[in-house]
């Protein structure tokens, strides 16, 4: 009888979804090296339209919380956004085991335009050379959310942080090229099989500020984090890659209900990099 139950319980490890440990117990990063570290790589995904689901947003970060709530609805999928080094400057240890399990479903949204004025500057080392630019949010133009890979889901203190990424994205203008090739490096297990790759940065289109949905209760020290996260969106021009299928899942607790979605990427198009807003840098 013993030996008959280890089996089944063995069966039902087998079947688990596959948690990655971390090396010791990890100390949340600041919110500068968290952001400053933290750069993904935009592909295309084929067309997926999730269940229609209304969702209530509010600014978090501390230029923009003067915004209204607003309500969305999610529509297609667009993109999946996956962490990368630049360069080969890979994020120091303890802010590595982090912003490597950063993937963002990134979904068609509409709403009224702001119409907000922003100056804004890098953070990534990598791109300090940039200058400084000025820039109008216009309409918000997607939604992307937190979700995991092929059922790898990161330690407990990871997923503490990551499941409360929600980043509402708003074209802007002017659109001013950066042409810079820059040299990405897969940073999430799951597709630590990419090679690396070369891209040509051009046209600035998005920034993705942080949001939050009503029912989401992100802990003190958390949204102490998430609320400094924006990404600059730009489009690349990139190399043609072989179409990569994967089982996504969302971890925010608001989305948890929506089933599993099957992705196909076929192609990088965006580069997310992270940006300070009005001179004001994330603390630490």
């Amino acid at each position: 009888m013993v030996r008959r139950w280890l089996s089944i319980a063995f069966a039902i490890c087998a079947t688990a979804i596959l948690v990655v440990p971390p090396a010791a117990a990890l100390v949340l990063p600041t919110p500068r090296a968290f952001v400053s570290n933290l750069d993904l790589d935009c592909f295309k995904t084929n067309p997926y339209q999730p269940p229609t689901t209304t969702l209530t947003l509010r600014h978090l970060n501390p230029q923009l919380g003067d915004l209204p709530i607003q309500q969305v609805t999610l529509g297609a999928r667009e993109q999946l956004c996956v962490p990368v080094a630049k360069n080969n400057v890979i994020p120091p240890p303890g802010v590595l085991d982090f912003v490597r399990f950063v993937d963002l479903s990134c979904y068609r949204v509409t709403g009224p335009s702001v119409n907000r004025t922003l100056v804004l500057h890098h953070l990534n080392p990598v791109l300090q050379n940039q200058p400084r630019k000025q820039v109008v949010l216009n309409q918000p133009q997607q939604l992307c959310v937190p979700v995991v890979k092929n059922g790898v889901v990161p330690s407990a203190e990871v997923l503490s942080v990551i499941r409360h990424i929600d980043l509402e994205c708003y074209g802007f203008t002017p659109n001013p090229l950066m042409n810079q090739v820059l040299n990405l490096r897969q940073l999430n297990p799951v597709l630590a099989n990419v090679p690396p790759a070369n891209v040509q940065v051009l046209a600035a289109r998005q920034l993705c500020v942080p949001v939050q949905k009503r029912g989401d209760e992100i802990p003190a020290a958390t949204l102490n984090i998430v609320r400094w996260l924006d990404l600059e969106k730009y489009d690349v021009g990139a190399a043609a890659t072989a179409p990569i299928t994967l089982n996504l899942r969302h971890l925010n607790p608001v989305l948890g209900h929506l089933p599993g979605e099957t992705a196909t990427l076929t192609g990088r198009n965006q580069l997310a990099v992270p940006v300070a807003k009005n001179g004001m840098i994330p603390p630490g």
